[in-house]
């Protein structure tokens, strides 16, 4: 948000100087990110008017103008391509000091006398355009000093905003923060309703519900739109960081920074019959002011006409922008105003769908006062007809009443407020405080009875109110208290990895780790077809981050998305972290999981191995490794969810408990994501994965190991988990490993079956076992084996 210093002035009277008016900013939580100072060392400049303007009889480019000086007429050479006769401009007169240490001296250009300096916006210190002579309105008082007709000195601050301040995109909004800081008080506004001087109306209908539960509107017509926006006005927008247009479009600007109410004025010689607050309907198209035409789906709000049948014909993209065919122009006779409450759920994200930003959708995005509307018209009305002149309808207003939920009054207790803040604040002073940010404080036995403002939306519970006493008494003066007695240390459970093994074994694999954001885009996680039971935002930092994360991959792979693009072929991440799920009324549930993603090649660049794509059996290989730090045997059951490439993922188990997933990513996926090479990843449960029996120590066996190779035919659906299952339970407590070789396929073994060669470990802690012991396990396993898979030897 970026408003004038002056203009803030004029509803907050303080006598703070311009560095601790912004030193006030940031303590109170509205940080200041520059101060631009304007109009500095004006001495000297005056308001000129410029008679005549002939050419430079030894320069193409040079006009010499004889230049009013209400005082006289001097001769001055300039270069602007604007300079013409009739033009009023800045005129620095000789013996002036202007920003930038340029000084003022009558001089001969090509032998021309020139006695002053005809100045652009950037040469006077007030704006950055150097483009041509700072154009004065007609009516711009010739001789009188610049600086006293623009307003000048200014300065133009510009703060950054959190999310839950949208009451402060305006400089009124502002204003109340700052005499609550400054011992000050906000000056009334004038709220005074414009009388109605014709019956011309529009009828309003609201057609979408709790999405838009207000819509005012007004009807003026003769209208002057050619009149020049006045100076004060175009400075103050200028100053704020918006260009002037022409009056009728500057006017919303102005009220929508003045007062935080986004308006738009339509020719209403271009509408149709009743005016119709709906859903944009799928395909419709929609040309917007910046010439653009659009397509929309029933996620828009549109403002539509009666043209072609009732509400049929779209006029403006509600909340965010105007349409090109009802714009007002220079030759328009009678505006229609409206402002509307566009509740945030209805406007997050759609600008970004399409990709575009607006002033009006940042400011609605985050919340805008559902009650001035009303107020932002009356305002609008009263300056066009001050300067515009016109004849003005009665206010039309279309409201909702039951989608509109008044303020609701908060207790805020005396000891509550000492106790969390650790102070004791006089009463006199939270009163004064609560006041002069516009709430309604009424006192009660134990404390106060608050209701804030409708445009304070963000005050809710007692907290809040403790918040704004603190930030406004002064984060500094809240005492530092060390805590007192012993710490008391919890030793880490024997019965659980810790996150710190986890993270270092990772480490050891090859892998960095990533930490993101626990929110995200619902339409990356709708990609994933992740995206049930994702739980809303209610005041999302943006719209991009609107839901919390149901898995943790979405935003991993982004992130190693994020470094395939910066030219990073191999990418190993993993992430430990919560996931949310809605849970009814309750609050969000939260699992803890780990996640892992890896492309490109499956060893870093060397000369003594080839190189080869990381595949699935890489990542498999990290995953047991891991699940070894619990002493975890891990089951592979193949599995084909949506996002899962089919044939080359399984679902993870571990003693029967489903885990999670891993495998590689399904191209479609990869495709939607925008990445061009195969990403292979896993997501597990934490708790289970590292759940572990307590270590004890045993002793090793001093007698030797028998190793046996097998080699079974088996059909091809027949998985090795199962196998080695069924491996281990007839081997009973002997087994001591079991390793699978060899896996093959091909000649000699019959289409729609596969040969698995395995390496059977047995071992005895009491004894040697003897040659039958060994055989009669053998003969136990294959028989297990034919039972249970209809297993056959390979010969």
């Amino acid at each position: 948000m970026k408003f004038s210093e002056n203009w803030l002035r004029q509803h907050v009277p303080t006598t703070a100087t311009r560095d601790e008016l912004a030193a006030t900013l940031t303590a109170i939580g509205l940080e200041v990110e520059e101060v631009t100072a304007l109009g500095e060392s004006l001495d000297g400049v005056v308001v000129g008017h410029i008679v005549s303007a002939e050419k430079h009889p030894e320069a193409d480019r040079l006009q010499v103008c004889q230049v009013d000086t209400g005082n006289g007429t001097v001769q001055i050479v300039c270069g602007a391509p604007n300079a013409r006769p009739g033009l009023k401009a800045p005129l620095a007169m000789v013996g002036a000091n202007l920003p930038g240490g340029i000084a003022i001296k009558a001089a001969k250009l090509r032998g021309v006398e020139s006695s002053g300096m005809l100045c652009s916006a950037k040469e006077l210190g007030v704006d950055p355009d150097a483009s041509g002579l700072l154009e004065l309105p007609v009516d711009a008082p010739v001789g009188a000093p610049l600086a006293q007709y623009l307003g000048l000195p200014d300065a133009s601050i510009e703060i950054k905003l959190t999310p839950n301040r949208a009451d402060c995109f305006s400089v009124r909004g502002i204003a109340y923060d700052v005499a609550a800081a400054l011992t000050s008080e906000v000056r009334e506004f004038d709220t005074t309703p414009v009388a109605a001087q014709s019956d011309a109306t529009m009828a309003v209908e609201l057609q979408a519900g709790a999405r838009v539960p207000r819509f005012v509107g007004r009807v003026i017509d003769n209208v002057d739109a050619t009149v020049a926006t006045p100076a004060w006005m175009a400075e103050r927008l200028r100053r704020s960081g918006v260009r002037p247009i022409s009056f009728l479009v500057d006017v919303t600007q102005y009220v929508m920074l003045e007062l935080g109410q986004p308006m738009h004025a339509f020719d209403k010689a271009t509408l149709e019959g009743a005016v119709v607050v709906r859903p944009a309907r799928a395909g419709e198209e929609l040309k917007l002011l910046d010439g653009r035409t659009v397509a929309l789906d029933e996620e828009f709000l549109v403002v539509a006409d009666s043209r072609g049948g009732h509400g049929a014909r779209a006029v403006a993209l509600g909340g965010i922008m105007g349409g090109f065919d009802t714009r007002v122009t220079d030759s328009t006779r009678s505006v229609f105003l409206e402002a509307a409450h566009w509740v945030p759920s209805a406007i997050i994200g759609r600008s970004r769908k399409l990709g575009m930003h607006t002033d009006a959708g940042h400011r609605f995005e985050r919340g805008v006062d559902p009650e001035l509307p009303r107020i932002a018209v009356e305002y609008a009305t009263k300056l066009i007809l001050d300067i515009a002149g016109g004849v003005t309808g009665p206010i039309i207003e279309a409201v909702l009443p039951e989608h509109l939920q008044p303020s609701q009054p908060i207790t805020l207790r005396r000891a509550r407020l000492a106790r969390v803040l650790g102070l004791q604040v006089a009463d006199a002073e939270v009163e004064r405080i609560l006041r002069a940010l516009g709430l309604s404080v009424e006192n009660i036995a134990e404390g106060w009875r608050v209701v804030p403002p409708s445009r304070r939306f963000d005050l809710a519970i007692e907290e809040d109110l403790i918040e704004e006493i603190a930030r406004i008494h002064g984060y500094d003066k809240i005492p530092t208290t060390l805590p007192s007695g012993a710490a008391r240390l919890v030793a880490p459970s024997e019965t659980r990895v810790e996150d710190s093994s986890a993270r270092r074994q990772m480490a050891s694999r090859d892998y960095l780790e990533a930490v993101n954001y626990a929110f995200v885009d619902a339409d990356l996680l709708a990609k994933w077809g992740k995206a049930d039971g994702a739980v809303q935002l209610a005041n999302p930092l943006s719209a991009e981050l609107g839901v919390m994360r149901t898995a943790l991959l979405p935003g991993l792979v982004a992130a190693l998305a994020r470094n395939t693009v910066r030219q990073q072929p191999r990418v190993r991440l993993f992430e430990l972290g919560n996931v949310f799920s809605a849970n009814g009324s309750d609050a969000p549930r939260e699992t803890p999981r780990i996640a892992a993603a890896i492309c490109g090649e499956a060893t870093a660049e060397q000369w003594a191995t080839t190189a080869r794509p990381a595949g699935f059996h890489d990542l498999r290989g990290d995953l047991d490794s891991l699940a070894a730090l619990a002493g975890a045997n891990l089951e592979y059951r193949p599995s084909h969810p949506a996002w899962a490439h089919p044939g080359r993922s399984a679902d993870v188990y571990r003693d029967g408990v489903y885990l999670g997933w891993i495998g590689q990513l399904h191209p479609r996926l990869q495709r939607s994501l925008d990445l061009d090479v195969d990403v292979v990843a896993f997501e597990l449960d934490l708790e289970p994965l590292f759940r572990r029996a307590v270590a004890k120590a045993g002793a090793l066996s001093k007698y030797p190991s028998v190793r046996r190779d097998l080699a079974f035919v088996v059909a091809e659906p027949v998985t090795w988990g199962a196998v080695s299952a069924t491996v281990r339970r007839a081997a009973g407590t002997v087994l001591r490993d079991l390793v699978l070789f060899d896996k093959y396929q091909g000649k000699g073994v019959e289409p729609g079956f596969k040969s698995l060669a395995m390496g059977l470990i047995l071992q005895d802690e009491s004894r040697t076992l003897t040659d039958r012991e060994v055989d009669a396990t053998v003969a136990s396993v294959t028989e297990a084996l034919q039972r249970e898979h209809g297993a056959v030897i390979r010969g």
